[in-house]
């Protein structure tokens, strides 16, 4: 069965940013890279927040890392699709500059800091060749993965998402924008939220060599119970994906396992 551990999400947010920061200073020393694939919203945030404080007290060398960031809402329709403005509170092109990048490099010099180019968006013009990239660069060294609350989504993938799905332009059904408005609360109404995003498959997360489940707080008691007592992938709960992948833990906060820490 796959690993769960129940801790305070600050707990699992310093482990997970110890487990980051020493790859990619490993990977430093050898000349090679580490391939972080990454979520926006509320959930990783204690993880990018240890990272931040990790290297105000430790500098170190972020030019090894990539953060292949695992979708961004789109405008448009038809086959007329382009990202969201940069600035758009929504925009998880503004939330990997500011709340990761920006924030990391704040706390570093210059020589040290994390190139623009090292973080990586799929483009809707060609939404094929991200996995094409992933897999030229050596492939992901750990996903770090959120579900949504009601549907299970991960990523933009909903519910019905077959196990052999690469990075594509997706629909977004109704609960998965619900569940984004929790993420994303200048959202006034669910009319607001896009209708489509441009999002990772299920099969580009199972080619990871590693995947963190993270699962914080009393709105994710369902998904827990879902993705903990799967027995491997359920297209009705896409979020099960991370028993596709071959070394995986489910990090949850007692409030989610809805039990003692563990």
């Amino acid at each position: 069965m796959i690993r769960v551990e129940v801790q305070p999400a600050e707990i699992h947010g310093r482990m997970l940013a110890d487990t980051i920061l020493d790859a990619v200073a490993r990977a430093d020393g050898t000349g090679g890279t580490y391939l972080l694939g990454c979520p926006t919203g509320r959930t990783p945030r204690p993880v990018y927040a240890a990272m931040t404080k990790r290297l105000a007290k430790r500098p170190q060398s972020l030019a090894p890392l990539v953060l292949v960031m695992m979708d961004e809402y789109l405008a448009g329709d038809g086959e007329d699709f382009r990202y969201v403005p940069s600035d758009a509170h929504n925009s998880c092109r503004r939330f990997a500059e500011s709340t990761m990048r920006g924030d990391w490099n704040a706390v570093l010099p210059p020589d040290l800091a994390l190139p623009k180019g090292n973080v990586w968006f799929p483009d809707p013009a060609d939404p094929r060749a991200y996995d094409d990239s992933i897999a030229a660069a050596g492939g992901l060294d750990l996903f770090l993965l959120a579900s949504g609350a009601g549907d299970g989504h991960v990523a933009f993938n909903p519910p019905g998402t077959a196990p052999d799905t690469g990075t594509r332009i997706v629909e977004l059904g109704a609960q998965t924008r619900r569940d984004n408005m929790a993420s994303f609360p200048a959202f006034a109404s669910l009319d607001e939220v896009p209708t489509h995003g441009i999002s990772v498959g299920i099969a580009t997360i199972a080619r990871a060599r590693s995947a963190a489940m993270m699962l914080f707080g009393r709105d994710k008691r369902m998904a827990f119970r879902n993705i903990a007592d799967a027995g491997g992938y359920d297209p009705d709960w896409p979020a099960t994906a991370i028993h596709l992948v071959p070394e995986a833990v489910i990090l949850a906060d007692p409030e989610a396992a809805d039990r003692q820490e563990a």
